[in-house]
C-alpha cells in the first residue's frame, strides 16, 4: 500500500468526521471542503482518488440512514448477511479465514516460547501494525503511535519474544487492502482468547463485507441471545483489526457506535467497503 494512501486518509478523515456530525444536513461539496480548508476541486479529486467514488456518493454509503434502512429489514441482519455472503463472490468472509485458538496452556503462560514477528505498513486508513506467529496472524492494529501499538502487543503476550520483521503471513494479510475482492486470500489466525471470545470473533468473520450487524444478532448467532452486553465486550477486545470485522457491528438504534481505533475510522471503513462491494454504482 503506497504511503500516499495513508496521507489521503488523514485528509479525508477530517471530512468524514464532519459528515458524521452533520449527516442530517447532507452537506454539499463546497461546505465540506470549506470546513477542512481545501478547495472544492482539490477535495473532490483527493477524496475520489482515495475512495474510488465522489464525496457525495460516499456520504450516501455511510450516513446513519443507511444503517437504519438495513435495521428496518424484517429478517435478521445476521441471516441476511449470511445469505448475501454465501451467494456472492466479492466477500471477505465466505469462510476463507479460519481461527485456530491458542491452547489453554499458551493462554495461561502469556505466550511463553512464542516468537512473534511484527511490522508496520500503510493502509487506506493509516499506519497499521501486523504481528504473526508461525501459526498465523495474532494481532493487527491501527498504529498512529508505533510505540503505543507495540506496548499494546506486548501486553497481550507479556512473555513472548518479539522480532521487528515482516514475513509472508503478514504480507498476505495486508494484501487484503488492495487485492481483487472476488478472489480473497486464505488467511490463518492464531488468537489468544477465551472460548466465548473465540465464538464471537468467529461469528464476526461470517458478516460479509459491505454488510452490517448488531450485538444482538451476534448473540443470537452464538446461541446466547441474552449475552448482548458480553458480546459487546468481546467485540471491543478484538485483537485483529479489519480482518476480524468488528467495524461491521453497529448499535440496534442504527448508530455507528464506538470503535477501538476511532469512530471516524470505523465510518471510513464501512463506507470504503460499501464502495468495494458496489463497484459499478452510477454517479448522480
Amino acid at each position: 500500500m503506497a504511503p500516499k494512501d495513508s496521507y489521503m486518509y488523514d485528509q479525508v478523515a477530517l471530512a468524514i468526521e464532519y459528515i458524521n456530525t452533520h449527516y442530517a444536513q447532507q452537506p454539499d461539496l463546497d461546505s465540506i471542503a470549506r470546513e477542512i480548508h481545501m478547495s472544492p476541486f482539490h477535495f473532490q479529486r483527493t477524496f475520489t482518488e482515495w475512495a474510488g467514488v465522489s464525496p457525495k456518493k460516499f456520504l450516501q454509503f455511510i450516513t446513519i440512514e443507511h444503517a437504519k434502512k438495513i435495521l428496518d429489514s424484517k429478517a435478521s441482519i445476521f441471516d441476511a448477511a449470511l445469505d448475501a455472503g454465501l451467494s456472492g463472490t466479492g466477500r471477505l468472509h465466505d469462510l476463507f479465514i479460519n481461527i485456530e485458538g491458542m491452547t489453554p496452556g499458551e493462554y495461561k503462560n502469556g505466550g511463553r516460547e512464542l516468537v512473534i514477528n511484527y511490522s508496520y505498513t500503510e493502509s487506506p486508513f493509516g499506519s497499521i501494525m501486523t504481528a504473526s506467529t508461525t501459526k498465523g496472524i495474532c494481532h493487527m492494529s491501527f498504529a498512529e503511535n508505533k510505540k503505543e501499538a507495540l506496548h499494546e502487543l506486548k501486553q497481550r503476550f507479556p512473555n513472548a519474544k518479539f522480532n521487528h520483521a515482516s514475513d509472508a503471513l503478514q504480507d498476505n494479510a495486508v494484501s487484503l487492502f488492495n487485492q481483487d475482492w472476488s478472489k480473497p486470500n486464505k488467511i490463518k489466525l492464531h488468537l489468544k482468547g477465551t472460548d466465548f471470545q473465540l465464538k464471537v470473533w468467529n461469528a464476526l468473520l461470517r458478516v460479509p463485507m459491505g454488510s452490517l450487524t448488531t450485538y444482538g444478532d451476534i448473540a443470537q448467532a452464538i446461541n446466547n441471545p441474552k449475552a448482548s452486553r458480553a458480546v459487546g465486550s468481546a467485540v471491543g477486545d478484538n485483537p485483529v483489526a479489519f480482518l476480524i470485522p468488528c467495524h461491521r457491528v453497529i448499535r440496534s438504534t442504527g448508530l455507528i457506535g464506538d470503535y477501538h481505533w476511532g469512530q471516524t475510522r470505523k465510518s471510513a471503513i464501512i463506507g470504503w467497503e460499501a464502495v468495494k462491494t458496489q463497484p459499478n454504482v452510477d454517479e448522480e
